[in-house]
This record gives structure tokens, sequence and C-alpha cells, in this order.
């Protein structure tokens, strides 16, 4: 894991979109090639240090939870082996942290589900006594578990922006209410089987971040990363605290640093140094360690 990719270089498919942390490559007109890189983005801005790794983490960590969560919702995988729509040179730059996936019609909302009370949610409720527009009993302190998880969706921004909470009825009006009310209803329930797993493995999924897209029948689907600790806030079981925010197993000890070093989260971001880059690899990996032992 000492060699980090941070961009790729597949010349065999035509490149569609780079993202924040995934290239993808367009491979026929039902599939596409989704290629997670070791880059690592905090508070919207794409660093320019690699996390080595740590795309092989976030592919194994979907794949694990795509797997064990597809009884509730079909997923994008269409089975197929990454290394088999590259060419023979490019193999190395896919094993491991590709998946081939279906092409959907891709929501333009991110599902947020939180069960507890952190990050922008604990600051809206200091403020409001809601999160999202959703309010919520008096007396609650950051890190507290919330009555009932909460879905909190918010924009898709583009690279450099910033997604913008909505609440949903603004849900609502983008999808439909009837297709508001299904995804809805199908990020709590993969919340809440995740979370009830990631608990026997001494995990505690604080909030989460789902995308969904529809097939040609418009089904919903589960779409780019599941559970990952990119898109989730781990907390170790065991050092679980309400009133603190307890050590994560994400980028949140990159994001702490950031804030520390004085950046003024305007692009471009600091390099990170080697002992950050060191300790958030090892994060990652024990985050994968502990789900999928």
């Amino acid at each position: 894991m000492t060699d980090a990719l941070y961009e790729t270089s597949i010349q065999s498919l035509p490149l569609i979109h780079k993202g924040k942390v995934r290239d993808i490559y367009a491979i026929d007109d039902k599939r596409m090639l989704i290629v997670t890189t070791d880059r690592l983005s905090a508070f919207d801005v794409v660093l320019p240090t690699p996390i080595p790794g740590k795309g092989k983490v976030l592919t194994a960590v979907s794949n694990f939870w795509f797997n064990k969560l597809q009884h509730i919702l079909p997923n994008q995988l269409t089975g197929d082996k990454a290394e088999d729509v590259v060419a023979p040179g490019e193999r190395d730059q896919v094993a491991g942290r590709a998946i081939v996936v279906k092409r959907l019609k891709a929501l333009p909302i991110e599902a947020i589900v939180r069960g507890y009370l952190v990050g922008t949610g604990w600051n809206d409720y200091q403020k409001t006594g809601k999160v999202c527009g959703i309010a919520l009993p008096a007396g609650l302190q950051q890190a507290s578990r919330l009555p009932e998880p909460l879905f909190t969706p918010s924009t898709k921004a583009a690279v450099g922006a910033h997604d913008e909470n909505i609440d949903f009825a603004q849900c609502e009006q983008l999808l439909g209410a009837g297709l508001a009310a299904q995804v809805r209803e199908a990020a709590l329930a993969l919340y809440k089987t995740a979370a009830e797993y990631a608990l026997t493995r001494g995990i505690i999924i604080a909030d989460t971040k789902f995308e969904f897209g529809l097939d040609e029948n418009g089904t919903l689907t589960l779409i780019d990363e599941a559970l990952t600790p990119d898109s989730s806030r781990f907390w170790p079981a065991d050092q679980y605290q309400v009133g603190s925010n307890p050590p994560s197993f994400d980028k949140q000890y990159v994001r702490d640093w950031l804030v520390s070093s004085g950046w003024n989260k305007q692009p471009p971001g600091p390099e990170l140094p080697a002992e950050v880059v060191q300790k958030t690899a090892e994060k990652y990996a024990e985050a994968l360690r502990r789900l999928t032992a």
C-alpha cells in the first residue's frame, strides 16, 4: 500500500468525468468503469497529497456494503471485472480499486442520514433547535444519539463548490413527491441496517451519505459509494461519549489538522505532512479491518 494513485491515465476507454476522488470511464452504452483514486478532498477541496491505499480501502468497504444491503435495494454493480475492460498494461491502475457499474440516471440530491447530533447538524441545532428544518427535543448535547435517524438531503455541488442542505419540501420539488418519499425510506432502511451491523463490529456510524439513480425501468438503485470512511462518520464505540466529538475512522483527522494549520478552506489545499498521511491511511485501513474481519 506504499504506491499511491493520484490520477488515472487509462487510454483504452474514454474519460467521462473526473470527480473529487473517482475517475469515470465509458465502457459501452450500458456500462461505466469507476476507478477510486487515492485523492482526498476536505471542505470540498481536493488536496494535493494522496493517501496511499485509500482507494482500495474505499472500494473494498463499498463492495462489502453493496453485497450486505442488496436485499434492501438493488445496486449499480454489473458483476463484471474491472481488469477485463481495460488494456493489459492498464490493469495495475484498476486492480482492487475499480468497479464496473450500470449506466443509470443519477438523482440530483445527496441522501444524508444522521443518527447522531454532530457536525453541521449540531451547529444547526444550537442555533435553531432544529436540524435541516426538523425540530428536535431540547437539551441534546453534541454527539447525542437522535431519537430516530433523520433524513436530511442536500444538493450535489460541482467540484470546488459546496453542497447545500435542503428540507424535505425542497427535495420533493427536485424529485417529485413519490420519488422523494421512496428515497427517504430507502436511505433510512439502509442506514439502520448498516448501523446495527457496524455496532457489532465496534463502530458507530454517526451519519452517512447515499446517492441513488434510476434504471431504464425507473427502479431506484444505490450508486456511487456506500458507507465508506469518506461518505460516513465512523466512531469507535468504545471511545464514544456524549458531549464531545469522538475520534473517528474517517477524514475528520485530516479536517482537524487542516483547521489547526490556519488554511482558509479555499483552493489550493495545503500539502499534508507525512505523519498526517500515515495516520489517515491507518484509520481507513482500521475501518475496513473492523467491518469485514
